[in-house]
């Protein structure tokens, strides 16, 4: 084989992984369609697609193997671990399944891409700032995404396991007494049947709320655990791991508000309702008024309407807002700016 005809077999190979990568993405466009009915019709990339599917079908039962999806997952993700994709390939092949992988790396899966790799370990969804993103799973359960947030979701047939990176989402949980549905931020766990509850990850910890049924919170710390009743909200600290917050009753419909694009404030410290705002829009706010941080405010606003609730607050505590440089710094009427 020439350079040239080998050169062609490999691009081939990788624009096939990319193609497949695209069309078993959860929404595929009528023009992506098109282009890829073109792109097939080259010779030599319809039968590198065909090879492609051959090898993903014979790798499906692995897909359920938690040891080599955390493998390849991490070996996707070096900069994050410092450790090369060989440095994890070791520790794949050590499994039970290792001559199962070998057998698959030398029918060719390493010419896979990253983002048909990732398949492994999961589907990674996400919603930008400001804005908000419902993603229905295969087994009917639904999340909503908060503003700057990402989870990672892995089905198996026994378990149905979410990992929250960042951000805030609210899940409504179907039933499925046979797969357990799973909640991991940080180091800490929430395992439900059905039921619908709130978890957010900020960098002070994790945050629950449950609305209806029933979760067992566990805190792989310490090893703590706590089961929680609707209306109730936990907050595990990294700060205090050996004696997180104690489940408090709360009112959820103010807590869950954010769900209806909403941000309802009661009796909350300006300074936290500052930050619950910098959440949502891109223009920032900051408090330059000492003795005013831990005063209360209530009230509800549109989340991303900075603007509402600066005004509103201005005219509460006898505060101007000076707008400049994409910031907006409220402060008493007549101060000389810092």
């Amino acid at each position: 084989m020439s350079a040239q005809a080998s050169a062609d077999d490999e691009r081939a190979r990788l624009e096939a992984a990319e193609w497949f990568a695209r069309l078993n993405s959860k929404t595929v466009s009528t023009d992506a369609l098109r282009d890829f009915r073109v792109w097939r019709g080259t010779p030599g990339n319809a039968a590198a697609y065909a090879h492609l599917e051959a090898i993903w079908k014979a790798a499906e039962p692995l897909t359920t193997d938690t040891d080599i999806a955390s493998a390849i997952e991490e070996a996707l993700t070096p900069a994050r671990t410092g450790r090369s994709l060989g440095d994890w390939l070791q520790l794949v092949v050590r499994s039970p399944l290792k001559f199962a992988v070998l057998a698959l790396l030398g029918l060719g899966l390493l010419s896979l891409s990253a983002a048909v790799l990732a398949g492994l370990g999961g589907q990674t969804y996400s919603s930008g700032l400001g804005e908000q993103r419902i993603v229905r799973l295969e087994d009917g359960s639904q999340l909503r995404l908060d503003t700057d947030t990402q989870v990672r979701v892995r089905f198996s047939n026994d378990a149905r396991q979410i990992h929250l990176g960042r951000g805030q989402a609210f899940f409504d949980v179907a039933h499925d007494a046979a797969r357990p549905f799973t909640v991991a931020a940080d180091d800490t766990e929430v395992r439900a049947l059905g039921t619908r509850f709130d978890v957010r990850r900020d960098a002070g910890g994790v945050q629950v709320t449950l609305v209806e049924g029933k979760v067992r919170v566990r805190q792989t710390e310490g090893d703590h655990q706590w089961t929680m009743a609707p209306g109730e909200q936990l907050r595990v600290t990294e700060a205090k791991p050996s004696a997180p917050d104690q489940v408090r009753r709360i009112d959820v419909a103010a807590a869950t508000s954010w769900t209806s694009g909403r941000l309802t404030f009661h009796q909350t410290p300006l300074a936290s309702a500052v930050a619950e705002v910098n959440r949502y829009g891109r223009t920032k706010v900051s408090l330059d008024a000492p003795g005013l941080a831990d005063r209360q405010v209530s009230g509800a606003f549109d989340s991303g309407d900075t603007e509402a609730f600066v005004a509103a607050v201005a005219d509460l505590y006898d505060l101007e807002a000076d707008r400049r440089d994409g910031q907006i710094v409220l402060r008493p009427v007549g101060s000389a700016a810092s």
